[in-house]
């Protein structure tokens, strides 16, 4: 019973590691599935990688055959351990899953990328045997462009004119303003002579103030 119990500790320390271990592979093996810019064809990197993965995962499909051998031999098996393999066979399950996917992105990248390439090697190749079909794609190109800088050019011209416009508007509302306040003004009685009142005493406390003021400098001069 003893040797059954350090068998399954050994094994389940060899499963942890192997996991952590596969996360590590995986990190690499995701950087080539993120790539925009694959070769045509993989590198020995890469082979590497992949290769080591396949390992990886049939060594752990192994060990968990070897953990489920040891828990049958156990006369009343563990629910814990029967459970901590059950994890384990649903973790390699992830894996497994994630492998693919990673592979399948890889490859349609791939593909993706030779096909651009060989399109613009036909391109290139057309271009070479028909110079003037190549000459008359590069005047229709900077006949595109041009329009569409036209298009700016006009976009810009009508915000400009809506702006100039919109101050058009602004500027007639506030003479409308302007003229209804001097209409109320001129309606109310004595309200102009009131404004002229309250205009002579601000002129005059200004004058009284600098004056004040003048006297103050004076005096601090004369002291100094």
């Amino acid at each position: 019973m003893a040797a059954t119990a350090s068998n399954w500790a050994q094994l389940r320390q060899q499963a942890r590691a192997q996991e952590t271990q596969t996360e590590s592979l995986f990190h690499t093996y995701s950087q080539f599935a993120s790539k925009a810019d694959l070769s045509s064809k993989s590198s020995d990197e890469e082979q590497h990688v992949e290769k080591e993965l396949n390992d990886i995962l049939e060594k752990r499909s192994s060990l968990l055959a070897q953990l489920a051998r040891v828990l049958d031999s156990e006369t009343t098996p563990s629910a814990l351990k029967s459970t901590n393999l059950a994890r384990h066979r649903e973790i390699l399950g992830q894996h497994r899953t994630e492998f693919s996917r990673l592979k399948a992105q890889i490859a349609h990248t791939r593909d993706r990328a030779n096909l651009l390439s060989n399109v613009r090697s036909d391109i290139k190749a057309y271009r070479s045997a028909n110079p003037e079909a190549a000459e008359a794609e590069y005047m229709l190109d900077e006949r595109s462009r041009l329009d569409n800088s036209h298009n700016v050019v006009d976009s810009v011209l009508s915000q400009a004119y809506a702006v100039n416009e919109s101050f058009g508007l602004q500027r007639e509302s506030l003479l409308n303003i302007q003229r209804r306040i001097t209409g109320a003004a001129a309606q109310i009685p004595g309200i102009n002579g009131l404004m002229q009142r309250i205009g002579s005493k601000k002129r005059r406390d200004g004058i009284i103030l600098g004056a004040f003021i003048g006297i103050l400098f004076l005096l601090f001069l004369w002291l100094w």
